[in-house]
């Protein structure tokens, strides 16, 4: 179900939640059992975990959603229209990572109402915190990091974790497959996707390789609730997957959603395992969530 939401003005005792949403359109899943859903996740963590690093409210929100099904393409709409969609009941490896880190920042501004989930979460997964249109979406991993770091929503420890390596790659995976994407048919969208590669050509960026993960440094310096990428070796491409670090006898394990496993899972393998087992994966880049 599709609601719109028009021009709420923000009070001047309330600038940075959900009085403040800019938002044209907002797509329920199922739009009853969504906005109950985050509310009473909301409360449930507050209650356990009044006062905690941003980092251990990630994570214990992460095992809240342990078991739901893995569904690929939920931010596609039926009009093909870009809309802020929310769906508490589904997930892939990227809606599950940001809807996690915006229950976690909505908690940390001490906000319990779905309504500010909705906002931190258009913050999250669009350029400058603002849907405007398919091409809008962060949708490369470096895209993300960079606009999410730059606006203090995200901040990437990589090189405090272990001595990383640098990949400098070009990142053109989308326009390169345009028949994958079918937004990209129309050639508006396509041209202003075209215009957001442009500024990842020759990009650089850390990462710790895969080798490197059951190392000392980095089983001491991650941190449960971190935020994962896999970062890929596919042409045109920067990362292909993403999770959150939890630690497992002390050893640091992916909980993500998994399609191989077909839901939300913490791997049975330690992270080091898991990237062994991948041919397609170089290392990692971590994130942590900022407030």
């Amino acid at each position: 179900m599709k609601r719109t939401f028009f021009n709420i003005i923000a009070s001047a005792l309330c600038l940075s939640a959900s009085a403040a949403v800019p938002m044209q359109n907002v797509e329920f899943h199922n739009e009853a059992v969504d906005t109950t859903t985050i509310t009473s996740v909301l409360v449930e963590i507050q209650n356990k975990l009044p006062s905690v690093k941003a980092q251990e409210r990630v994570e214990a929100l992460g095992k809240m959603f342990l078991d739901r099904p893995y569904i690929a393409g939920t931010l596609d709409t039926a009009s093909g229209e870009e809309a802020l969609t929310i769906n508490m009941e589904e997930f892939d490896c990227t809606t599950y990572v940001e809807t996690i880190l915006a229950l976690a920042y909505t908690l940390g501004e001490n906000r319990t109402s779905w309504r500010d989930f909705v906002y931190n979460l258009e913050r999250m997964r669009y350029r400058n915190g603002t849907i405007n249109g398919y091409p809008s979406r962060l949708h490369y991993a470096s895209d993300w990091v960079v606009d999410n770091v730059h606006r203090g929503n995200l901040k990437e420890v990589t090189s405090q974790i272990a001595d990383p390596l640098y990949q400098v790659k070009t990142i053109d995976f989308m326009t390169a497959n345009r028949d994958k994407y079918p937004a990209l048919k129309d050639d508006a969208a396509f041209r202003k996707m075209t215009d957001v590669e442009r500024g990842y050509r020759n990009h650089r960026y850390p990462y710790i390789k895969s080798t490197q993960t059951s190392s000392k440094d980095v089983t001491k310096n991650l941190r449960e609730g971190d935020v994962i990428l896999i970062v890929t070796k596919i042409p045109g491409l920067d990362v292909q997957h993403m999770g959150i670090a939890t630690f497992v006898d002390g050893l640091p394990h992916l909980m993500h959603a998994s399609s191989a496993a077909g839901k939300v899972i913490i791997d049975k393998n330690p992270l080091s395992e898991y990237l062994r087992r991948n041919r397609s994966a170089l290392g990692i880049r971590v994130l942590r969530l900022a407030e």
